[in-house]
């Protein structure tokens, strides 16, 4: 069986060099992204250029703008980022088929048994760094038998070891006051301040060998455990400054001061407590793009384009059975800007010729300026679709002739309604479980949703609008009132009908029911009106008459 090994990758300017290959021309200046940290900006990525220039992470804004007036910063897209670093996923797949994403700036590759397809270990490191390079980022890895050991190879034993910007070898950034002192600094393993991530304490090969997870391990800093930097401190405080310290003492005293989380990080890291890896499977992506060799900016030629890509894109669906339910439209222009617009189905589907009219309520809304070089379309929404079974002629035109004229004919209306207005905006009503009058039904949106096929018949009649209850000046008694006033209108009671008893739902507490049970009433009154009046025995609040709805 072959030993586990585990590589970690790191790109600890993720943010930064993914900014530069979307705009090239920042290549080879000082950039610096930047996110908000309570009410101050801080950096948390730097390009190699601002780097150089003394500017660090977590540093805030204004001084590394007194350090360098010429930084260029951009602010922090943690969505974009989090895409980003789902694409290196996909990339990390050539690797091996196990491998999960670190966050934020960091994957997890399971080698077992996938080392040997390239050449051995060393020769797949270097393919990744040579990967790497040609995707222009920076890449730092360590090889080792558990995903801790790994995560610390990568992170401290660097080739280009950066070093502590305040550490005594960056003189020029002292002051004149303490240069003199700055070269008498102790070493981080003699009271020194201890690394952080990036800042290799000792140089140690990226590849630990088989067995020998111990050994790689005990000259780190305890930062290399994954810890918090609060624990981190207390234990320097302490005297313990490597893992090796850690190992060598009790660990029923270490869980009892500091807690059983440092003792997992210590087993997991040397392998004696399972850290298993958790792959996340890539999303399935269905997109087409199309590139013109001229601009275009007609609509019909833009028409065209879409329709020969959705062609493409149904197919693309139909072989994993999946149907698309809301599409993405993304004109690129010469520009440089990107118009996109996106529609959405009433029900999943494959077939081009029901998606087109709904692409086209859309392209008067895409803006061309000075012309579309290149579109996309891609199935940003799409659900599975059902296995269909073969059936004869006969047996098929009579489905089909079914579904045009009660199914489909109504989910393309509702596709071409929510193009206009949303589908939100369109809703249909379910029936519901309570003997309420007006909690009988439930408003579900009619795009996903099915039609309701059995709704259940009411003891009596309801009328065709019910609205919440009005008081109403009669007698105050159970009998229907003969005269009655109602909306500042005086009714005369030709017919009544009833009553319908309907008592509250006892374990609920709604104002509206506080008057009692009811006693519903149909009434007919000379004037021609149909009335749904009830009487309320009283409860919490006194008893009358009130009027809820109107017959048609």
């Amino acid at each position: 069986m072959a030993h586990r090994r585990i590589l970690s990758l790191w790109f600890p300017r993720l943010g930064a060099e993914r900014l530069i290959r979307a705009e090239p021309h920042l290549l080879g200046k000082p950039l610096a992204i930047v996110r908000d940290e309570g009410q101050a900006q801080v950096l948390s990525s730097l390009s190699p250029e601002a780097s150089k220039l003394g500017i660090h992470l977590r540093q805030p804004l204004r001084d590394a703008y007194a350090m360098c007036g010429d930084l260029i910063t951009r602010p922090q897209s943690l969505r974009q980022e989090e895409a980003f670093l789902g694409v290196l996923h996909r990339w990390a797949g050539k690797f091996s088929p196990w491998v999960a994403a670190a966050p934020p700036d960091g994957l997890v590759i399971d080698l077992t048994g996938c080392a040997h397809l390239f050449g051995g270990e060393e020769t797949l490191a270097e393919q990744v760094a040579l990967d790497c390079v040609d995707l222009g980022l920076s890449v730092r890895m360590g090889i080792a038998d558990t995903l801790g050991a790994a995560w610390a190879l990568a992170r401290f034993t660097a080739q280009d070891r950066a070093g502590s910007h305040r550490s005594g070898d960056a003189i020029d950034q002292e002051a004149r006051a303490t240069r003199s002192r700055a070269g008498k600094r102790r070493h981080w393993t003699r009271g020194g301040a201890a690394p952080r991530n990036g800042q290799d304490p000792a140089r140690q090969d990226r590849i630990a060998p088989i067995g020998k997870t111990w050994q790689v391990m005990s000259p780190l800093p305890i930062a290399a455990l994954r810890i918090d930097p609060q624990l981190v401190d207390q234990l320097n405080r302490l005297g313990l400054r490597r893992v090796g310290d850690l190992m060598g003492q009790p660990r029923a005293g270490l869980a009892r001061r500091f807690g059983r989380g440092l003792v997992d990080k210590i087993d997991q890291a040397i392998g004696s407590a399972p850290e298993p890896i958790s792959p996340a499977k890539p999303p399935e992506r269905f997109s087409v793009r199309l590139s013109f060799p001229d601009p275009i900016g007609l609509e019909e030629d833009v028409a065209a384009g879409l329709r020969r890509m959705l062609e493409q894109l149904c197919g693309k669906l139909k072989a994993k059975s999946r149907g698309a339910r809301v599409l993405r439209i993304e004109a690129h222009r010469c520009d440089g800007l990107v118009e996109w617009q996106v529609v959405s189905a009433a029900v999943a589907s494959v077939d081009p010729h029901r998606l087109m009219p709904l692409l086209h309520m859309k392209l008067t809304e895409i803006e061309a300026g000075p012309g579309i070089d290149m579109l996309r379309l891609e199935a940003v929404g799409h659900d599975a679709m059902q296995d269909r079974r073969m059936a004869g002629h006969q047996a098929a035109a009579a489905r089909g002739k079914q579904r045009k004229d009660h199914g489909a004919a109504l989910e393309d209306l509702l596709g071409r309604l929510g193009a206009r207005i949303g589908m939100e905006a369109i809703t249909r009503k379910h029936p519901a479980s309570s003997h309420i009058p007006e909690k009988c039904a439930t408003v579900l949106a009619a795009a996903w949703s099915d039609p309701a096929e059995d709704w259940p018949e009411p003891p009596t009649p309801r009328p065709l609008l019910i609205w919440p209850s009005e008081a109403v000046t009669a007698d105050d008694s159970p009998t229907p009132p003969e005269v009655f006033q109602w909306r500042s209108r005086q009714f005369e009671t030709l017919a009544a009908k009833g009553p319908e008893r309907i008592a509250p739902e006892w374990w609920l507490d709604e104002p509206a029911w506080r008057t009692g049970p009811r006693d519903y009433w149909r009434i007919v009154t000379e004037q021609g009106d149909r009335l749904w009046l009830y009487y309320a025995h009283g409860g919490a609040m006194s008893s009358g008459w009130f009027c809820q709805g109107a017959f048609a």
